[in-house]
């Protein structure tokens, strides 16, 4: 059986699509841009952005996860709750991306991601020990397994940003999925609560260490943990150090773009030396 709400989404998002493609105009005024959001309060993007695809093959792999999962979620909860857990994850990716990009005023994104994550990942709580089958995967596995491999993956593709895979906006999306789902099925803490534990501490831990180190996405292999540097040169060592937290506590309260040319040319120092 398919997901009425969900059939009805992929339509709605397939004319959205379709209109972003042929209407540049209309594309820009509704893509996930940082500084119209931030500068301008075009909070409406953090929305309709959602309903944007960069290409008919990124609809496609959404639309395919999303009436995936929609049916069962649908049929459990309703489709007024069904509705809340989708836009909820939608706004909620979006606005952790917003965070997480802030300081990148050229920032752009699409997609459904985040509203199907929390789509996902609210099955995932109701239904832990279901097997599931992904595209790219010739067998079946465990909803729990899906889910912490998608925090895991979630967490390291945030850190590199070596990808042009909105994992900030998964990662929120998921999160927000899991809460909301929570505060409308309480009895989940009692027959999942392993598993929330499973995807919410190292997601809380993760999002902690960024908000009091922002340094951890921008050095390479730094998860916070303090230098270590020879012995020898003491007076030396305590003025890197002293001028290093000067740096991290400067990006910290006026962002990335704070630094001036001497003074990124000192982190990127820094960065290799670690």
């Amino acid at each position: 059986m398919s997901s009425v709400i969900g059939t009805i989404i992929l339509l709605l998002t397939g004319l959205a699509t379709y209109k972003g493609f042929v209407d540049r105009a209309y594309y820009e005024r509704h893509v996930f841009h940082t500084d119209p959001i931030l500068i301008d309060k075009q909070y409406d993007r953090l929305i309709s952005s959602g309903f944007l695809h960069t290409n008919w093959l990124h609809f496609g792999f959404n639309m395919v996860a999303l009436l995936s999962f929609s049916w069962s979620l649908e049929f459990v909860l309703g489709i007024p709750k069904y509705l809340l857990i989708y836009f909820g994850a939608l706004l909620g990716g979006n606005l952790l991306a917003l965070y997480l990009h802030r300081n990148h005023g050229d920032y752009r994104a699409v997609g459904a991601s985040g509203a199907i994550s929390g789509v996902i990942f609210a099955s995932v709580i109701l239904f832990p020990e279901i097997k599931i089958s992904l595209i790219l995967l010739p067998f079946e596995i465990s909803t729990w397994v899906f889910g912490l491999c998608f925090v895991i993956i979630s967490i390291f593709g945030i850190k590199s940003q070596s990808d042009n895979i909105g994992h900030d906006a998964h990662l929120g999306g998921a999160i927000v999925g899991v809460l909301l789902t929570i505060i409308m099925q309480p009895s989940v803490l009692q027959t999942s609560w392993w598993l929330i534990l499973l995807i919410l501490v190292p997601t809380a831990v993760f999002l902690l260490l960024i908000v009091r180190t922002p340094a951890v996405l921008l050095v390479d292999n730094y998860w916070g943990e303090g230098l270590q540097r020879p012995r020898r040169n003491r007076s030396s060592t305590k003025k890197k150090e002293v001028s290093l937290d000067y740096l991290l506590d400067k990006i910290k309260h006026q962002g990335l773009d704070s630094l001036s040319s001497s003074e990124r040319e000192m982190l990127d120092r820094y960065r290799k030396e670690m």
